[in-house]
Protein backbone atom coordinates (compact mmCIF):
# COMPACT_ATOMS: atom_id res chain seq x y z
CA UNK A 1 0.00 0.00 0.00
CA UNK A 2 0.98 3.63 -0.22
CA UNK A 3 1.67 5.30 3.11
CA UNK A 4 -0.40 8.31 4.07
CA UNK A 5 1.66 11.48 3.70
CA UNK A 6 2.26 13.72 6.68
CA UNK A 7 0.22 16.48 5.10
CA UNK A 8 -2.83 14.19 5.16
CA UNK A 9 -2.31 13.47 8.85
CA UNK A 10 -2.00 17.19 9.58
CA UNK A 11 -5.15 17.87 7.57
CA UNK A 12 -6.92 15.17 9.58
CA UNK A 13 -6.11 16.91 12.85
CA UNK A 14 -7.25 20.24 11.41
CA UNK A 15 -10.50 18.63 10.29
CA UNK A 16 -9.90 19.15 6.58
CA UNK A 17 -12.01 16.39 5.08
CA UNK A 18 -12.37 15.65 1.40
CA UNK A 19 -16.11 16.35 1.75
CA UNK A 20 -17.80 19.04 3.76
CA UNK A 21 -19.32 17.57 6.93
CA UNK A 22 -22.89 18.51 7.62
CA UNK A 23 -23.85 20.12 10.93
CA UNK A 24 -25.02 17.76 13.62
CA UNK A 25 -27.18 16.45 15.12
CA UNK A 26 -30.03 16.10 12.68
CA UNK A 27 -28.00 16.86 9.56
CA UNK A 28 -27.30 14.10 7.07
CA UNK A 29 -23.67 13.15 6.66
CA UNK A 30 -22.55 13.17 3.00
CA UNK A 31 -21.58 9.95 1.32
CA UNK A 32 -24.14 7.67 2.97
CA UNK A 33 -24.07 5.44 -0.08
CA UNK A 34 -20.29 4.92 -0.09
CA UNK A 35 -19.76 3.80 3.50
CA UNK A 36 -19.55 7.20 5.23
CA UNK A 37 -23.08 7.45 6.57
CA UNK A 38 -25.71 5.23 8.21
CA UNK A 39 -25.10 2.41 5.70
CA UNK A 40 -21.42 2.41 6.61
CA UNK A 41 -22.19 2.46 10.33
CA UNK A 42 -24.61 -0.45 9.96
CA UNK A 43 -21.91 -2.54 8.31
CA UNK A 44 -19.41 -1.42 10.95
CA UNK A 45 -21.65 -2.42 13.86
CA UNK A 46 -22.46 -5.79 12.34
CA UNK A 47 -18.82 -6.59 11.61
CA UNK A 48 -17.51 -5.33 14.94
CA UNK A 49 -20.16 -7.32 16.83
CA UNK A 50 -19.10 -10.53 15.09
CA UNK A 51 -15.38 -9.86 15.69
CA UNK A 52 -15.96 -9.01 19.34
CA UNK A 53 -18.04 -12.15 19.86
CA UNK A 54 -15.28 -14.22 18.29
CA UNK A 55 -12.56 -12.71 20.47
CA UNK A 56 -14.62 -13.01 23.65
CA UNK A 57 -14.86 -16.74 23.10
CA UNK A 58 -11.14 -16.78 23.89
CA UNK A 59 -10.73 -13.80 26.24
CA UNK A 60 -13.51 -14.35 28.76
CA UNK A 61 -14.85 -11.47 30.84
CA UNK A 62 -12.79 -8.64 29.33
CA UNK A 63 -15.16 -6.60 27.12
CA UNK A 64 -13.30 -3.34 27.80
CA UNK A 65 -10.03 -4.80 26.54
CA UNK A 66 -11.78 -6.07 23.41
CA UNK A 67 -13.31 -2.62 22.87
CA UNK A 68 -9.92 -0.90 22.91
CA UNK A 69 -8.52 -3.52 20.54
CA UNK A 70 -11.33 -2.84 18.06
CA UNK A 71 -10.96 0.93 18.43
CA UNK A 72 -7.28 0.55 17.60
CA UNK A 73 -8.04 -1.59 14.56
CA UNK A 74 -10.55 0.94 13.18
CA UNK A 75 -8.20 3.85 13.91
CA UNK A 76 -5.47 2.33 11.68
CA UNK A 77 -3.32 1.96 14.76
CA UNK A 78 -1.17 -0.56 16.59
CA UNK A 79 -1.92 -2.19 19.93
CA UNK A 80 0.44 -2.88 22.83
CA UNK A 81 -0.79 -5.46 25.35
CA UNK A 82 1.17 -5.32 28.60
CA UNK A 83 0.71 -7.60 31.58
CA UNK A 84 2.19 -10.46 33.54
CA UNK A 85 2.48 -13.89 31.86
CA UNK A 86 -0.55 -16.14 31.63
CA UNK A 87 -3.43 -13.65 31.54
CA UNK A 88 -4.21 -13.99 27.83
CA UNK A 89 -2.06 -11.37 26.05
CA UNK A 90 -1.10 -13.63 23.16
CA UNK A 91 -4.57 -15.17 23.07
CA UNK A 92 -6.10 -11.72 22.54
CA UNK A 93 -3.69 -10.94 19.72
CA UNK A 94 -4.17 -14.29 17.99
CA UNK A 95 -7.96 -14.27 18.41
CA UNK A 96 -8.25 -10.83 16.82
CA UNK A 97 -5.95 -11.86 13.99
CA UNK A 98 -7.86 -15.09 13.31
CA UNK A 99 -11.18 -13.26 13.26
CA UNK A 100 -10.17 -11.44 10.07
CA UNK A 101 -9.57 -13.40 6.88
CA UNK A 102 -6.31 -11.76 5.85
CA UNK A 103 -2.60 -12.51 6.02
CA UNK A 104 -1.31 -13.01 9.55
CA UNK A 105 2.20 -13.60 10.84
CA UNK A 106 3.60 -14.15 14.30
CA UNK A 107 7.04 -13.16 15.55
CA UNK A 108 8.43 -14.55 18.79
CA UNK A 109 10.83 -11.89 20.03
CA UNK A 110 13.96 -13.31 21.66
CA UNK A 111 17.31 -11.78 22.66
CA UNK A 112 19.06 -13.24 19.60
CA UNK A 113 16.48 -12.01 17.07
CA UNK A 114 17.95 -9.75 14.37
CA UNK A 115 16.26 -6.83 12.55
CA UNK A 116 16.51 -8.72 9.25
CA UNK A 117 14.55 -11.59 10.83
CA UNK A 118 11.61 -9.17 10.95
CA UNK A 119 11.92 -7.03 7.81
CA UNK A 120 13.51 -9.54 5.43
CA UNK A 121 16.87 -9.78 3.71
CA UNK A 122 18.41 -9.52 0.24
CA UNK A 123 19.93 -12.80 -0.92
CA UNK A 124 22.28 -13.27 -3.87
CA UNK A 125 20.78 -15.43 -6.63
CA UNK A 126 23.51 -17.21 -8.59
CA UNK A 127 21.16 -17.98 -11.47
CA UNK A 128 20.22 -14.36 -12.11
CA UNK A 129 23.54 -12.96 -10.83
CA UNK A 130 21.62 -10.44 -8.80
CA UNK A 131 20.26 -9.89 -5.30
CA UNK A 132 16.61 -10.68 -4.63
CA UNK A 133 14.58 -9.63 -1.62
CA UNK A 134 13.06 -12.26 0.65
CA UNK A 135 10.24 -10.60 2.66
CA UNK A 136 10.17 -11.09 6.41
CA UNK A 137 7.14 -11.79 8.61
CA UNK A 138 6.30 -8.09 8.84
CA UNK A 139 4.80 -8.37 5.34
CA UNK A 140 1.32 -9.32 6.53
CA UNK A 141 -1.93 -7.51 7.29
CA UNK A 142 -1.77 -8.35 10.99
CA UNK A 143 1.59 -8.92 12.68
CA UNK A 144 1.54 -10.48 16.15
CA UNK A 145 4.73 -9.65 18.04
CA UNK A 146 4.95 -11.86 21.11
CA UNK A 147 6.98 -10.57 24.08
CA UNK A 148 8.39 -7.67 22.08
CA UNK A 149 10.49 -6.41 24.98
CA UNK A 150 12.53 -9.62 25.16
CA UNK A 151 14.42 -8.50 22.04
CA UNK A 152 17.16 -5.88 22.10
CA UNK A 153 16.32 -2.23 21.31
CA UNK A 154 18.21 -2.65 18.02
CA UNK A 155 15.77 -5.36 16.93
CA UNK A 156 12.76 -3.51 18.29
CA UNK A 157 13.72 -0.54 16.09
CA UNK A 158 13.11 -2.67 12.97
CA UNK A 159 9.40 -1.96 13.51
CA UNK A 160 9.71 1.83 13.65
CA UNK A 161 9.46 2.48 9.92
CA UNK A 162 6.89 -0.28 9.44
CA UNK A 163 4.50 1.07 12.06
CA UNK A 164 4.73 4.75 11.14
CA UNK A 165 5.15 4.76 7.36
CA UNK A 166 3.72 1.34 6.41
CA UNK A 167 6.86 0.49 4.47
CA UNK A 168 10.20 -1.31 4.79
CA UNK A 169 13.54 -0.08 3.47
CA UNK A 170 16.22 -2.71 2.86
CA UNK A 171 19.46 -1.98 0.95
CA UNK A 172 18.11 1.39 -0.29
CA UNK A 173 15.00 -0.27 -1.78
CA UNK A 174 11.58 0.56 -0.31
CA UNK A 175 8.77 -2.00 -0.12
CA UNK A 176 5.23 -0.95 0.79
CA UNK A 177 3.17 -3.02 3.18
CA UNK A 178 -0.32 -4.29 2.51
CA UNK A 179 -3.44 -2.47 3.62
CA UNK A 180 -4.78 -2.84 6.28
CA UNK A 181 -1.67 -3.20 8.44
CA UNK A 182 -1.69 -3.60 12.21
CA UNK A 183 0.93 -4.64 14.77
CA UNK A 184 -0.38 -6.29 17.93
CA UNK A 185 2.52 -6.64 20.35
CA UNK A 186 2.61 -8.16 23.81
CA UNK A 187 5.12 -7.38 26.50
CA UNK A 188 5.85 -8.39 30.06
CA UNK A 189 6.42 -5.75 32.77
CA UNK A 190 9.95 -4.36 32.53
CA UNK A 191 10.71 -5.48 36.07
CA UNK A 192 10.64 -9.10 34.90
CA UNK A 193 13.90 -10.88 34.18
CA UNK A 194 15.25 -10.78 30.63
CA UNK A 195 13.23 -7.80 29.38
CA UNK A 196 14.25 -4.48 27.81
CA UNK A 197 12.22 -1.31 28.20
CA UNK A 198 10.70 -0.12 24.93
CA UNK A 199 12.29 3.15 23.76
CA UNK A 200 10.06 6.23 23.88
CA UNK A 201 9.96 6.39 20.06
CA UNK A 202 8.73 2.79 19.93
CA UNK A 203 6.00 3.32 22.55
CA UNK A 204 4.84 6.46 20.80
CA UNK A 205 4.04 4.47 17.65
CA UNK A 206 1.55 2.28 19.47
CA UNK A 207 -1.88 3.88 19.28
CA UNK A 208 -3.08 2.29 22.51
CA UNK A 209 -1.88 0.14 25.37
CA UNK A 210 -4.10 -2.18 27.36
CA UNK A 211 -3.55 -4.27 30.45
CA UNK A 212 -5.72 -7.37 30.64
CA UNK A 213 -5.46 -8.10 34.35
CA UNK A 214 -6.63 -11.19 36.19
CA UNK A 215 -10.20 -12.39 35.53
CA UNK A 216 -12.79 -12.32 38.27
CA UNK A 217 -13.55 -15.71 39.88
CA UNK A 218 -16.72 -16.25 37.84
CA UNK A 219 -14.95 -15.57 34.52
CA UNK A 220 -11.99 -17.71 35.56
CA UNK A 221 -14.32 -20.61 36.43
CA UNK A 222 -16.01 -20.28 33.02
CA UNK A 223 -12.58 -20.30 31.41
CA UNK A 224 -11.63 -23.49 33.24
CA UNK A 225 -14.89 -25.18 32.24
CA UNK A 226 -14.62 -24.26 28.56
CA UNK A 227 -10.90 -24.07 27.86
CA UNK A 228 -9.30 -26.80 29.96
CA UNK A 229 -9.97 -29.53 27.42
CA UNK A 230 -8.85 -27.75 24.26
CA UNK A 231 -7.55 -24.47 22.91
CA UNK A 232 -10.52 -22.32 21.82
CA UNK A 233 -8.35 -20.47 19.30
CA UNK A 234 -8.24 -23.66 17.23
CA UNK A 235 -12.03 -23.41 16.73
CA UNK A 236 -12.10 -19.75 15.64
CA UNK A 237 -13.17 -19.02 12.08
CA UNK A 238 -12.80 -15.67 10.28
CA UNK A 239 -15.89 -13.47 10.52
CA UNK A 240 -14.58 -10.64 8.34
CA UNK A 241 -11.88 -9.96 5.75
CA UNK A 242 -9.28 -7.38 4.87
CA UNK A 243 -11.43 -5.61 2.28
CA UNK A 244 -14.25 -5.17 4.79
CA UNK A 245 -11.90 -3.84 7.45
CA UNK A 246 -10.52 -1.37 4.90
CA UNK A 247 -14.06 -0.11 4.22
CA UNK A 248 -14.71 0.27 7.93
CA UNK A 249 -11.52 2.28 8.33
CA UNK A 250 -12.71 4.58 5.54
CA UNK A 251 -16.00 4.99 7.40
CA UNK A 252 -14.14 5.98 10.58
CA UNK A 253 -12.02 8.48 8.67
CA UNK A 254 -15.25 10.22 7.68
CA UNK A 255 -16.48 10.77 11.24
CA UNK A 256 -17.17 14.48 11.71
CA UNK A 257 -15.29 16.26 14.49
CA UNK A 258 -16.27 19.83 15.36
CA UNK A 259 -13.61 22.56 15.76
CA UNK A 260 -14.34 22.77 19.50
CA UNK A 261 -13.69 19.06 19.94
CA UNK A 262 -10.48 19.23 17.90
CA UNK A 263 -9.34 22.12 20.07
CA UNK A 264 -10.20 20.11 23.17
CA UNK A 265 -8.01 17.22 21.96
CA UNK A 266 -5.10 19.61 21.43
CA UNK A 267 -5.60 21.12 24.89
CA UNK A 268 -5.57 17.68 26.53
CA UNK A 269 -2.28 16.76 24.88
CA UNK A 270 -0.76 20.18 25.59
CA UNK A 271 -1.77 19.96 29.25
CA UNK A 272 0.36 16.83 29.72
CA UNK A 273 3.44 18.84 28.66
CA UNK A 274 2.89 21.25 31.56
CA UNK A 275 2.50 18.68 34.34
CA UNK A 276 5.47 18.92 36.77
CA UNK A 277 5.25 15.18 37.49
CA UNK A 278 6.25 14.35 33.90
CA UNK A 279 9.61 14.45 32.18
CA UNK A 280 7.93 13.80 28.83
CA UNK A 281 4.36 14.63 27.86
CA UNK A 282 2.22 13.60 24.91
CA UNK A 283 3.65 14.22 21.45
CA UNK A 284 1.85 15.74 18.43
CA UNK A 285 1.63 12.17 17.09
CA UNK A 286 -0.27 11.32 20.27
CA UNK A 287 -2.74 14.12 19.52
CA UNK A 288 -3.35 12.76 16.02
CA UNK A 289 -3.89 9.25 17.31
CA UNK A 290 -6.17 10.51 20.08
CA UNK A 291 -8.39 12.09 17.42
CA UNK A 292 -8.35 8.95 15.26
CA UNK A 293 -9.21 6.75 18.24
CA UNK A 294 -12.03 9.13 19.24
CA UNK A 295 -13.46 8.85 15.72
CA UNK A 296 -13.42 5.05 16.03
CA UNK A 297 -15.06 5.27 19.45
CA UNK A 298 -17.78 7.51 18.02
CA UNK A 299 -18.43 5.00 15.25
CA UNK A 300 -18.71 2.16 17.77
CA UNK A 301 -21.19 4.30 19.72
CA UNK A 302 -23.41 4.65 16.63
CA UNK A 303 -22.71 8.32 15.94
CA UNK A 304 -21.44 10.04 12.81
CA UNK A 305 -19.69 12.71 14.86
CA UNK A 306 -17.25 12.92 17.77
CA UNK A 307 -18.15 14.33 21.19
CA UNK A 308 -15.85 15.04 24.15
CA UNK A 309 -16.99 11.82 25.83
CA UNK A 310 -15.31 9.89 23.00
CA UNK A 311 -12.00 11.55 23.85
CA UNK A 312 -12.50 10.69 27.51
CA UNK A 313 -13.23 7.05 26.64
CA UNK A 314 -9.90 6.57 24.84
CA UNK A 315 -7.62 9.09 26.59
CA UNK A 316 -6.04 6.71 29.11
CA UNK A 317 -5.19 3.82 26.73
CA UNK A 318 -4.00 6.24 24.02
CA UNK A 319 -1.94 8.67 26.11
CA UNK A 320 -0.77 7.00 29.33
CA UNK A 321 1.93 4.74 27.86
CA UNK A 322 3.62 7.70 26.13
CA UNK A 323 4.28 9.64 29.33
CA UNK A 324 7.56 9.53 31.25
CA UNK A 325 7.22 10.27 34.96
CA UNK A 326 9.80 12.03 37.09
CA UNK A 327 11.69 10.21 39.83
CA UNK A 328 9.65 12.10 42.42
CA UNK A 329 6.39 10.95 40.85
CA UNK A 330 7.59 7.34 40.94
CA UNK A 331 8.56 7.75 44.59
CA UNK A 332 5.11 9.12 45.34
CA UNK A 333 3.62 6.05 43.63
CA UNK A 334 1.90 8.14 41.00
CA UNK A 335 1.07 6.48 37.70
CA UNK A 336 0.65 7.80 34.18
CA UNK A 337 -3.01 6.83 34.39
CA UNK A 338 -3.41 9.06 37.46
CA UNK A 339 -1.85 11.95 35.55
CA UNK A 340 -4.17 11.53 32.55
CA UNK A 341 -7.24 11.37 34.78
CA UNK A 342 -6.08 14.53 36.52
CA UNK A 343 -5.68 16.28 33.17
CA UNK A 344 -9.18 15.18 32.09
CA UNK A 345 -10.52 16.65 35.32
CA UNK A 346 -8.67 19.99 34.98
CA UNK A 347 -9.05 20.85 31.29
CA UNK A 348 -12.45 22.50 30.68
CA UNK A 349 -14.80 20.48 28.48
CA UNK A 350 -16.25 22.46 25.54
CA UNK A 351 -19.93 23.25 25.85
CA UNK A 352 -22.51 24.44 23.38
CA UNK A 353 -24.79 23.23 20.63
CA UNK A 354 -24.14 21.17 17.54
CA UNK A 355 -24.17 17.93 19.47
CA UNK A 356 -21.26 18.67 21.82
CA UNK A 357 -21.43 16.47 24.90
CA UNK A 358 -21.80 17.91 28.40
CA UNK A 359 -20.21 16.50 31.49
Amino acid sequence: MTSRPQSAATAELNGEQTTEAAPYPGGSYPGGGNGQGPAGLDELHDTVRRIASNVERVLVGKPEVVRIALVTLLAEGHLLVEDVPGVGKTSLAKALARSIDCTVSRIQFTPDLLPSDITGVSIYNRHSSDFEFRPGPVFANIVVGDEINRASPKTQSALLECMEERQVTVDTATYHLDDPFMVIATQNPIEMEGTYALPEAQRDRFTARVSIGYPDPKAELAMVDEHAGHNPIDDLQPVSDGATVHRLIETVRGMHIAPEVRQYAVELASATRQVPELRLGASPRATLQLVRAARAQAALSGREYVVPDDLHAVAVPVLAHRLVLTTEAHAARRSATDVIRGVLHRVPVPHGGNGLGHR
